[in-house]
């Protein structure tokens, strides 16, 4: 069977939303619901946040699609408890629903996942983003990341890279855990908190930094301020591949013309070719 593409902004989930208040126990406040394309969440009447995703069988991989669950184990980093959970396969398509019941965020998301305009950040919130990134890559997982529901191979880096710039060795020396979807869409302010853990897992040193710069080049002071603040992450030669990867990403076959970071990706990009090809 065929897994159709859905976008759950436009799709009529209101079914799902009965069987996860079942399931739970809990009442949705539904005048709180967030819609995004693969997931829709809500505050509860008992004070705690549920997220629903959907995702096709075929993504679901050795994981199990229980990252924000397992994510409970990580210690050190600002992020939500997790509460309880509920999974159940769709009766008509190949598709997977699980329900995960949170805390409350401290504050609400920085912006989008892409900013165009540089959010006012505190010393004291980088400090918490560089203390959850150290402590999350000093950590001890068997899971995969899976950015974008893509399981995060050497196989697929090297794809993504070679597909804009064919001729550099790709080959990934560290792999560490990673969050995978971090970006501005994912982190709270004033007091720093990152969420959505879904997709978390091994992935090469320096995704998560390279990720959060490809997400500031509309703001380009705000790039600035993420390579100085990952300058050990962005600056490690695997590092450097994942901003490759980034990159490649944005500059590729599906680029947007009116996209105003293509230009500053370019820039990057053709350094590190210089300086990898170099080494």
């Amino acid at each position: 069977m065929t897994l159709r593409s859905v976008d759950l902004r436009k799709e009529p989930v209101e079914s799902v939303l009965d069987r996860v208040e079942r399931s739970l126990g809990v009442r949705l406040e539904h005048e709180t619901v967030v819609r995004k394309r693969r997931s829709v969440g809500a505050r509860t009447d008992r004070g705690t946040w549920v997220r629903v995703e959907r995702r096709g069988l075929d993504r679901i991989g050795v994981q199990g699609g229980d990252g924000t669950a397992s994510a409970e184990a990580l210690r050190g980093i600002a992020k939500p408890g997790w509460l309880a959970g509920v999974a159940w396969r769709d009766e008509a398509e190949p598709v997977v629903w699980r329900a995960d019941e949170t805390g409350l965020l401290p504050g609400a998301p920085v912006g989008s996942a892409v900013v165009a305009e540089q959010p006012q950040l505190s010393e004291e919130w980088w400090a918490s983003l560089n203390a959850s990134l150290d402590a999350l890559a000093s950590q001890q997982t068997n899971r995969i990341a899976t950015p974008d529901t893509e399981t995060l191979t050497q196989k697929l880096v090297t794809e993504t890279i070679h597909s804009v710039f064919p001729s550099v060795d790709s080959a990934v020396v560290d792999w560490r855990p990673a969050h995978a979807d971090f970006n501005w869409a994912n982190m709270t302010a004033p007091v720093f908190c990152v969420f959505d853990w879904e997709d978390w897992g091994m992935a090469p040193r320096g995704l998560d930094a390279a990720n959060l710069w490809g997400a500031s080049l509309a703001a380009p002071a705000l790039a600035d301020r993420v390579r100085s603040e990952r300058r050990d992450d962005l600056e490690s030669r695997d590092g450097k591949l994942m901003t490759l990867f980034v990159a490649a990403k944005i500059l590729g076959p599906y680029a947007d013309p009116e996209d105003p970071r293509l230009v500053p990706a370019r820039k990057m990009a053709e350094l590190l070719l210089q300086d990898l090809q170099g080494s």
